[in-house]
Order: C-alpha cells, then structure tokens, then sequence
C-alpha cells in the first residue's frame, strides 16, 4: 500500500469509541494511521466474515421466535452477502470471479460462516430472547466534554427492567490474562448506556463462536463505570498530547503479523508518511494506565 493513497483530509479526533481506544493503547502509530490518516485497509476474509454473521444475527429477530431456526438462519447468509455487496463493491476482491456465483473458495468461506451461526444456536436461544436494540449506535458526551460512541449488538431487557448488553465474538474466547481487556469494550458501551440513560446495565456478555464457543459474562456495578471513565479522560488527554506533538510511537504486538501498515511502520523498516496536523508542541505530562486489569 502506497502512503500516497492518504486522500481523505486528516482531521484531530473528535472523540472514543472502544475500537479506537484499543487501537492507540495498542500501538499509538496505529491509532494514528487509522484516526488521523486515515490510510485505507483492503478487507480481510475473517473481518468480513464477522460482519456478515452480524448481518445475519440482527435480521434473525426480525421473524416470530417461532421461526428464528437454524435453517432459517442459514437462509439469510447469501441474501445478506449480496446486500453487503451491494454496499461494499470492493468485498468483491475478496473472490475475484466468485462473486456472482458458487465458487470453491466462497462455497468454503459460506460455510464456515454457517458453523459459526450453528454455534451461536448451541450457545444461545433466540426463540427465548426479545432483544429491544440491535445494532444500536450509542453516543454521549462526558462532562469533560469527550465524546464515547459505538455500536452495540444486542439490548435486552427483562421483564422486571433489567437491562443486559450483548456482543458477538467470531473469534475464540481470550484467556484470562486477557479476558478483562475483552470485557473493557462491554464496560465502555455500560459508561455510556449509564451518562446516557442514567440506567446501570445489570449484565454485560460476550458471545464467543470460535474455537468451542464461550459466554462470558460480567455484572457492572457504579465503581467499576467511574473507574472506566476515569481511565478513558486519562487516556483521551494521552491522545490529545500525541495529536499536538506528532508523537505516535510504534510498539510491537503479537497482532502485528496481520497489521496492513507494516510500510508505514518503523518496526518493519517502514517510514510513516509526514504528519498531517499542525505540531503545538504540548510537553507531555503522563502516560496512560493499562485497562487489562481487573479493575478495568
């Protein structure tokens, strides 16, 4: 990928969501080639098999409960493949000459999409939930005045109002060494539910269908959203010096094989292109805390 494909005009942050926050405490460089950049990524088979399980899980609920059936399920794949096409020509690169036909390697990757549904079923009984969101774009603006917004899966709410916040994971379930770094994302979607709605979400859940499939749950309570908001102004003001100064350090990763911006990165030999902000300057005070720990 070539760095003169920056076409898109490089604009400071104008706030969170759980992605990018993972993205800068990962590796700074590549929240910035992403947020302020903005270089281009060619999709990937397993990122846009995510998004088509996805697809498929939210149009589930538009049928009676009666009828939301693995086969069904199954039904929905190629008709939500040809909308994802229809919005995003370039998945089309993704199986060059398969696009519009059965080919081997679409047949292949359909299927795998379909194990994943099947594993979903074993997990989870659809004809049981009566999800009042899916998809949901939250947004909400702090105090401080940073803005948190993302996308949740699935809101439920049981009878007695209960609220329960659902997301769905194609990948395997973490270990436990990075289970509250997982959990992290659910917890910032809870801080923003709760300054939005005033409402504390009583659960938090993690559907996993890779590997042998996993749910992982975890009950929110005040303490731990203050702590997460606390650790998100800390980080955000970590943001807003490196965005000031141009300073977006590179750190190796063990997600760094499968990063598409290793020509941009002086880990591997690469030169990011020249910053396209104006420097200020700001001296920077002190760096962000890790949100792997339990308290996160």
């Amino acid at each position: 990928m070539q760095q003169t494909e920056t076409a898109r005009e490089a604009v400071p942050p104008s706030g969170l969501s759980p992605s990018r926050a993972g993205d800068f405490l990962t590796c700074p460089l590549l929240y910035r080639l992403r947020v302020i950049d903005k270089l281009p990524e060619p999709p990937s088979q397993a990122a846009t098999r995510g998004t088509l399980v996805h697809a498929v899980l939210e149009r589930l609920f538009d049928h009676p409960a009666g009828e939301r059936t693995p086969q069904r399920a199954v039904e929905l794949l190629r008709p939500q493949w040809e909308r994802l096409l229809g919005e995003r020509p370039e998945l089309a690169e993704l199986f060059p000459g398969e696009s519009e036909g059965a080919g081997e390697q679409l047949t292949r990757w359909l299927a795998d999409a379909e194990k994943l549904l099947a594993q979903w079923f074993r997990l989870e009984d659809p004809t049981r939930l009566h999800p009042v969101e899916r998809e949901l774009y939250v947004e909400t603006v702090l105090d401080s005045g940073l803005k948190l917004r993302g996308y949740i899966d699935r809101v439920d709410v049981a009878p007695t109002g209960e609220v329960r916040l659902v997301d769905y994971k194609t990948g395997r379930a973490p270990s436990r060494d990075f289970e509250g770094k997982a959990m992290f994302q659910m917890k910032f979607y809870a801080l923003v539910v709760w300054r939005w709605k005033g409402v504390i979400p009583k659960r938090l859940q993690l559907v996993y269908l890779g590997g042998g499939g996993d749910v992982v749950s975890y009950d929110p309570d005040e303490a731990d959203l203050r702590s997460v908001e606390r650790k998100l102004l800390a980080l955000w003001e970590t943001i807003g010096r490196a965005v000031a100064t141009g300073e977006f350090p590179a750190t190796r990763n063990r997600l760094c094989d499968w990063c598409d911006h290793q020509a941009s990165c002086p880990e591997f030999g690469g030169t990011p292109p020249p910053y396209p902000l104006p420097i200020t300057g700001l001296p920077p005070q002190k760096t962000v805390t890790s949100m792997t720990s339990k308290e996160s």
